[in-house]
């Protein structure tokens, strides 16, 4: 049908496990695939999606933010239920927005939150296992806050970067960094304005190594004064980190999710 653009918003949930990642690709399984293949059955038409940010292979999101644009007359309501009739399990719309015409996704974002989850219980658990990094052994937790602390603010985050990342800058803005307990979990959030390749993986990777006594505070304060990433932790195994949600400041989105 015809009719004036719309631009619609997608608040996504999805498990990571088996997808190569969010952005399409010619050798794997992609999150942005299937949402594009629901939506060209759904408004019979070929829609591009433009999400928040990538998310890497394994990567999970509770709150992943996309938009599209479109001339399709289906109401909100349609949307919804059509496209989680036509998505896999594994992916999830879970709730749709009409956005004015010069909102974007990506360009729009202000901050983004990922939550990095660690399993420390003494045995393994089959559930736990997608959706964390089972560590055992002592962590010191005090330590690691601290090293979090340190890492909050405007930085070169470039001894937090892989090997590819095409970003041009290495600068980035990190709002907060917090440890919280959950019983057998350890939850790592951060917070900031951008993120390269593998940054957050990597970050916790070297708080990791701070807990368990291989690298100080000190050591983690020197990396963004003489940023080296062969002196930097290792990067943490994608199964643990979730995009939690975007945040759009004073767009009339609020924050997701």
């Amino acid at each position: 049908m015809s009719g004036s653009e719309r631009n619609i918003a997608l608040v996504l949930e999805y498990d990571g496990t088996g997808y190569g990642g969010w952005q399409v690709q010619p050798n794997a399984p992609s999150i942005q695939a299937e949402v594009e293949s629901a939506l060209e059955t759904l408004l019979k038409s070929r829609v591009r999606v433009t999400a928040s940010g990538r998310t890497d292979a394994g990567v999970h999101a509770l709150g992943q933010v996309v938009h599209f644009r479109t001339r399709g007359r289906i109401p909100l309501k349609g949307l919804f239920h059509g496209l989680n009739s036509l998505l896999p399990p594994a992916v999830a719309v879970r709730r749709v927005h009409e956005m004015p015409p010069e909102f974007d996704a990506r360009r729009s974002a202000r901050e983004k939150t990922y939550r990095y989850r660690i399993h420390r219980a003494a045995a393994p658990s089959a559930f736990a296992r997608p959706f964390s990094w089972r560590l055992t052994g002592p962590l010191d937790l005090t330590a690691m806050a601290e090293a979090g602390r340190r890492l909050v603010g405007t930085h070169d985050f470039a001894a937090f970067r892989a090997a590819g990342c095409g970003a041009v800058t290495t600068v980035r803005t990190v709002t907060a960094v917090d440890l919280i307990r959950r019983g057998e979990f350890l939850e790592i959030e951060v917070t900031g304005n951008g993120f390269l390749r593998h940054m957050v993986r990597i970050m916790v990777g070297t708080l990791v190594e701070v807990g368990r006594g291989r690298m100080t505070v000190g050591d983690v304060a020197d990396l963004l004064a003489r940023p080296d990433r062969e002196r930097a932790g290792p990067t943490a195994p994608a199964r643990g980190l979730v995009l939690v949600g975007v945040r759009y400041g004073t767009s009339p989105l609020g924050s997701f999710p």
